[in-house]
């Protein structure tokens, strides 16, 4: 992975921004080739170390999260070959605890948000986190009408007749609910999967990878009859849409689902606090290798389905759930030599090159190291780790893969370490360029201070302008725009656009004679350049690089704008000693003093602003959309202050921002509403005097559909 290895704490946004452009693509592959193919490319370990590394990065810089991020999906697209089947109640994904302080803080969260005293009885279920797939059945009038995999999260796949198949899913129900929706996993037993794989070998047929994919391959036969042959299972764990409730709690709606016939996890316990929890989940954790199914980690959810309620769902996992997932495996090998990576800022990040060494069912070669603190044993505020062993190229050092993408080095084998290994000096120069690389106070990084200059920073910057999240061009993806580069075709955005007059039809040199090129593939790219000249003004803004402005800023920044002239402007105007641009581009929500000094120190340098110009010359850009949603506040500023009794701040704004507003930290001329509960200061003070609307929490519920 061509990617800084920096933690996310010591990441300047821009690197964030290309390394989660890079892990959306991963992600999304793996995605499909999991669920839709049922033929896994990556290990689970791997998979989940990308999706953390991932929820890491969004968490560290939440204005970059993408529109389209895995994080926001659940599932992959439904696979030819199936009817659809559209989900009345989507189906959601889990987020991950990976320690225990994890799972500490997920209580800590949930009490928090629903304004819980630490002494406020609160109790939660915990069960084992089945690897098999999901799979909804739904019931009317107590007969099965029919089952789909989970699928995207809002489509799956129509597998009713497979799953008629299974023993445990009950064909009818009786003292059920007219409508039921049940929800659970369909999973294949240890001894069933070596029996079947002793199947596959005496007809010569291809054996299964693991249960996992023998279990997901099964119920996704075209033929039923296939499906019927093989030894599958279900344990049901949750539901859909209701006629009427289960229970009033969690633990009690899984035993009326036990009651109507339906197969439940015995291991299943009811906790009160973290503390149980974890027990709970070490209990099952050291009981694993008898259970005679394969799990990954343990589920727990708030048992009061009031609570459930109120605490709801983000854009893809619920609030009052999660997934405690079983560490991750450790491995010993020697560390050959430290190499330095070079990024799109200029960040010098070093990589660990390793002898491959398999960690977690992955060959492992390479591992971050951080940065210059962390190789001599410190971390980031300049306290020992490792307990101060340094590192050093020729070490023995522990590798392993919990929760980051690039695997890490957890320790350092002093006892193995040669005779006369020296202390890895850090460079003071750029590798590419040779410019001096500075360590700027406060910065865990040092930088190339080669700017334009580096062609480290300058291919960078090239990749992330085609990146997915910006312009996207069909057929110019990094490996095309680095090969443009080192042959002089492509040195910044605007020569992209300038191709087909360079390097078209009745040109000296064309691209259609390059290696690997030819004329269809040659018009091809020209028009997909062309068709990205009509260009959505967050795309732009995103694909400009301007460090610490990431997607999700970029879209902020066009839908504050609106055109192309509008934040030209505005960036051109504004000034950080102070002026009226300068302070209407501080109240945006999301945008900081260090962003917004980013931003219009872009447009103050002479040479970056040149080829701004020149880019946005070849392109028309088209003004911002604005959000789609028909309540009465949607696309208004509001602002919270004082003491809300009837709600949490947090559930107030998820709630806004579920309506299509948008949520400010302070009151300027911007803001269409303040809602002031009990204790309300200088913010109503401002509100008056800007003559902005101000009105109680009990307005607010009536104006948020909650009155």
């Amino acid at each position: 992975m061509n990617s800084s290895a920096i933690p996310p704490g010591d990441m300047t946004k821009d690197t964030a921004a290309r390394e989660i452009a890079d892990l959306s693509v991963r992600l999304e592959r793996a995605n499909t080739a999991y669920h839709t193919q049922d033929a896994p490319e990556i290990s689970d370990a791997e998979y989940d170390a990308f999706k953390r590394r991932l929820l890491a990065l969004e968490a560290q810089f939440p204005d970059l999260q993408r529109g389209d991020s895995p994080s926001q999906k659940v599932g992959a697209a439904p696979a030819e070959g199936f009817a659809k089947v559209r989900h009345e109640q989507r189906m959601m994904s889990l987020g991950n605890a990976f320690e225990d302080e994890d799972v500490e803080d997920f209580v800590r969260g949930i009490r928090k948000y629903l304004g819980l005293a630490a002494d406020t009885p609160l109790s939660f279920t915990a069960e084992p986190k089945i690897d098999g797939l999901s799979l909804s059945l739904r019931y009317e009038k107590g007969v099965l009408v029919y089952a789909a995999t989970r699928g995207d999260g809002e489509t799956g796949e129509n597998v009713t007749e497979n799953a008629r198949t299974i023993p445990d899913i009950p064909q009818h129900l009786k003292d059920a609910p007219d409508l039921l929706e049940v929800r659970g996993e369909v999973y294949m037993a240890h001894d069933d999967f070596a029996a079947l794989n002793i199947s596959q070998d005496e007809r010569g047929e291809k054996r299964f990878a693991n249960p996992r994919n023998a279990a997901a391959g099964s119920l996704r036969q075209l033929d039923p009859r296939v499906t019927a042959r093989r030894p599958l299972k279900f344990f049901a764990y949750a539901w859909g849409v209701l006629s009427a409730p289960l229970a009033d709690t969690q633990s009690g709606a899984i035993k009326r689902l036990a009651e109507l016939g339906f197969s439940t996890n015995p291991l299943t316990k009811t906790c009160s606090g973290s503390a149980q929890m974890i027990a709970q989940y070490h209990a099952i954790e050291a009981d694993r290798a008898m259970l005679g199914y394969d799990i990954d980690g343990v589920v727990y959810k708030v048992n009061d389905l009031a609570l459930q309620a109120r605490l709801g769902f983000r854009s893809t996992t619920p609030r009052w759930a999660i997934a405690h997932k079983f560490p991750a495996e450790l491995a010993w090998t020697q560390l050959e030599k430290i190499e330095i990576q070079v990024g799109r800022t200029g960040a010098l990040s070093p990589v660990a090159r390793l002898t491959p060494v398999t960690v977690g069912g992955v060959v492992v070669s390479n591992a971050t190291l951080h940065n210059e603190d962390y190789i001599a044993g410190r971390d980031s505020k300049g306290e020992e780790i490792r307990g101060g062993r340094d590192i050093r190229e020729g070490d023995w050092v522990q590798v392993y893969r919990a929760g980051d993408v690039i695997p890490k080095i957890a320790d350092v084998d002093l006892a193995r370490r040669a005779e006369g290994l020296q202390p890895y000096e850090f460079p003071s120069k750029c590798p590419e360029c040779g410019s001096d690389a500075i360590r700027e106070e406060g910065d865990a990084v040092r930088r190339c201070t080669g700017g334009l200059i580096c062609p480290a920073q300058q291919v960078e910057k090239l990749k992330h302008f085609v990146s997915r999240a910006a312009f996207d061009i069909d057929g110019l993806g990094a490996k095309q725009v680095e090969a443009f580069y080192e042959d002089g075709w492509v040195r910044e955005p605007v020569d992209i656009f300038t191709l087909r007059d360079r390097y078209g039809p009745g040109q000296v040199r064309q691209l259609k004679n390059r290696d690997g090129w030819g004329e269809k593939s040659a018009l091809k790219l020209f028009d997909a350049i062309d068709q990205r000249r009509d260009i959505a003004l967050a795309r732009v803004i995103f694909a400009l690089g301007i460090r610490h402005v990431g997607e999700q800023t970029a879209t902020l920044l066009a839908r504050h704008y609106g055109t192309w002239p509008s934040f030209e402007a505005a960036m051109t105007q504004a000034d950080p000693k102070g002026n009226a641009a300068w302070e209407d581009l501080l109240g945006i929500d999301g945008v900081g003093k260090v962003l917004a000094e980013s931003l219009v120190s872009t447009f103050h340098q002479e040479a970056e602003r040149g080829s701004i110009d020149r880019l946005i010359a070849q392109l028309r850009v088209q003004e911002a959309e604005k959000p789609k949603n028909d309540s009465e506040i949607a696309g208004l500023t509001i602002v919270f202050t004082g003491t809300l009794e009837k709600m949490t701040r947090s559930e107030a704004k998820a709630r806004a921002e579920a309506l299509g507003a948008k949520v400010a930290g302070s009151v300027s001329k911007k803001t269409d509403i303040l809602v002031a509960g009990p204790g309300a200061g200088s913010k109503a003070t401002k509100a008056a005097d800007l003559g902005v609307r101000v009105i109680d929490e009990d307005a607010w519920l009536v104006m948020a559909g909650q009155g």
